[in-house]
Order: structure tokens, then C-alpha cells, then sequence
């Protein structure tokens, strides 16, 4: 007697609320299996890595970065798929609606899952429709004005905001981003009066700066380094709480007396919500060996990230830490999207 022939037996000698818990039973065996199997052929096809910002960025090295090195390890083309729009939204919604099976991944920022839920009506819920994988890699921001400006230190600065209330401006590279949220951090802890001034992205930001139209600016590092360098700008400090070791000799916002400033950009890989366990860890498996390459850290390191590595676990609890911060200071600051 085959394994039917026994199942039909039982289910013909069983009551029926018996019945349909040996049904159910039988059901979640399935599932069961059918995920094993899917697990165990995973990956299949390409991988799609949706970077929800344009080429060029920080985001997007890392995306490159890492993802080359997982096709040479798992055999599959790894794209990377440039989604900007709405500050990372329109790319997150992708990956968001796609089928939880492991082939669509984003590669995110705080962005997309720390602070726009916060302040606006966004097309996803962060924590319901993105499952954790690994955070990828940190950077801090630098405070970087123009050489105009006769502030050679954060201490300076702070003091011309208070001598200029509501005259010294700041830029982002788009409202809700993390670089106006540092700024209003700065704000609300020196308690001085800057006026944000958003754009569509840092390389405008960039180029007002250098020309002298706007007076500071939270940037990344990548966009910042080479313009520091060069004279074009000046660095005042970095926002985390340790210096960069792609630049040693500027100080930290503690440092400078901004008590408790410590802000990251980061990057971290989601899949949909609902994506098969197994296939989460082989793909954090992955990322994080990745990670830890000396050619890929090192890479990293040249433009101001820190890889990082972890596994979902661990970025789910640090990704509602990042939510709970950034709530926290919109409600301080009064924060808008529209800013």
C-alpha cells in the first residue's frame, strides 16, 4: 500500500473534525517540503538588487560591490537596478510588491524605512512588507560649508547661526532625507535658527555649495571627499560618533561640542515580506561573506563606509532602533516632507 492509498484510509476511518486536522497536517507537510526544495535549488535565475537612488552614489556602490562578488559565488547574474524617485519610495514599492521568493531584493537607505514613514503617507509599511536580511555597510555625513563662510569649526559655525538667526541656511538633498534630519538635529541641540533649503539630489547641492549659494550641507562622503580635498569646501566634523577613516583629521560633532550627535547613513538589504527563511539566510549568508572580503571592505573604506555585515535578526532590531530615533526627531523638530 502506497503513501495515498494509507492517507485514504485514514481520512475514510477518522471523524471529520479528525479529518480536517490531518488535512491541515497534510497541507503544512506541502508547504513545508515545497520551501525545502525551493531552498535547496535557490538561486535559480538572476537576482534583481533594486537601488531606489541614481547611479554613482554610495548605494550604489555597495549594490555593485557586493553584488558581484554574490554572482561569482552563487552562480547567478546579480543586476543592479537604478529606481529613483520620491526619496527612495518609488524603489522600495518595487521590492515591496514583488513576489516574496528571494530574486528581488532593495538595498536601502534610512530613508525608506527609519524616517518617511514618519512623515508621510508612503505606498508600504516598512515593517510589514520588507523582511530583514543584512545591513551592508555605514557611512557617516560630514558638515561641509563653503570657505566664504569664517567658520573654521563647528563651535564658529553654531556662534554665526546665533549672531544670523534665520539668515545661515543649510542644505539636503531632498526633504526627509538623512541629511535634514541631521540638520535639525544640529537645530534643536544648539538651539539655533537655520533655514533648510531641499533639493532633488546632492549633486545640486554640490554645485550651489562650491558656488557659494547655500552655506552648508550634511553630505556623504563620497560627493564630499574630493571636494574637501581639493579646497573647494571645508570640512567641519563628521555626524557619527567616531571619526571616519577616510578622514582622520576631522572631528566628530561631539567632538565639537554638540553633545549625543550621532547619525549614519546607512545601506541594508529587505526582500518582500514573506519570503521563504532558508532563503533570507542563504542570502544574508551570502552578502555577508561579501562584506568581508578585504578588496570590497577596502573599497568601501575609500569613500567613507564601514562594512558592516549582520544577520536579519540583527537588522531588524537596528532598523526599529533607527525608526524609533528618527520619530523621535521629527516630533522634536517639527519636521516636514515639504520643508
Amino acid at each position: 500500500m502506497d503513501l495515498r492509498e494509507k492517507t485514504a484510509g485514514t481520512l475514510r476511518s477518522t471523524p471529520d473534525c479528525g479529518r480536517s486536522i490531518v488535512l491541515l497536517s497534510l497541507t503544512w507537510l506541502g508547504c513545508a517540503a515545497a520551501a525545502t526544495v525551493a531552498a535547496q535549488t535557490y538561486p535559480a535565475k538572476p537576482l534583481r538588487v533594486v537601488v531606489p537612488y541614481a547611479p554613482g552614489g554610495a548605494t550604489d556602490l555597495t549594490a555593485r560591490l557586493v553584488g558581484q562578488k554574490m554572482q561569482e559565488a552563487m552562480k547567478q547574474n546579480v543586476i543592479v537596478d537604478n529606481r529613483p524617485g520620491a526619496g527612495g519610495v518609488i524603489g522600495a514599492d518595487i521590492v515591496a510588491k514583488s513576489p516574496p521568493d528571494g530574486y528581488t531584493l532593495v538595498l536601502s537607505t534610512p530613508a525608506e524605512i527609519a524616517i518617511l514613514p514618519h512623515l508621510q503617507k508612503i505606498p508600504y509599511h516598512a515593517e510589514r512588507d520588507l523582511a530583514p536580511v543584512s545591513l551592508a555597510a555605514l557611512t557617516p555625513l560630514v558638515l561641509i560649508v563653503h570657505p566664504s563662510l569664517p567658520a573654521r569649526n563647528v563651535r564658529e559655525f553654531v556662534a554665526i547661526a546665533k549672531a544670523r538667526p534665520g539668515r545661515l541656511t543649510y542644505a539636503s538633498a531632498g526633504s526627509g532625507g538623512v541629511q535634514h534630519l541631521a540638520g535639525e538635529l544640529l537645530k534643536i541641540t544648539m538651539k539655533i535658527d537655520l533655514v533648510h533649503v531641499p533639493y532633488k539630489g546632492a549633486g545640486p547641492v554640490m554645485s550651489d555649495l562650491i558656488g557659494g549659494h547655500v552655506a552648508s550641507f550634511f553630505s556623504g562622503m563620497p560627493p564630499a571627499m574630493p571636494q574637501i580635498k581639493s579646497g573647494r569646501l571645508r570640512a567641519l566634523a563628521v555626524s557619527t560618533a567616531k571619526r571616519s577613516p577616510a578622514a582622520p583629521d576631522v572631528p566628530t560633532m561631539a567632538e565639537s561640542g554638540v553633545p549625543g550627535f550621532d547619525i549614519s547613513n546607512w545601506f541594508a538589504y529587505f526582500v518582500p515580506a514573506g519570503t521563504p527563511p532558508a532563503v533570507i539566510e542563504r542570502l544574508a549568508s551570502e552578502i555577508n561573506r561579501s562584506l568581508k572580503l578585504p578588496q570590497v571592505r577596502d573599497r568601501l573604506a575609500s569613500v567613507g563606509a564601514e562594512a558592516a555585515g549582520t544577520t536579519p535578526e540583527e537588522l531588524a532590531k537596528f532598523a526599529r532602533a533607527e525608526s524609533e530615533k528618527f520619530a523621535k526627531l521629527i516630533r522634536l523638530s517639527g519636521a516636514k516632507a515639504t520643508d
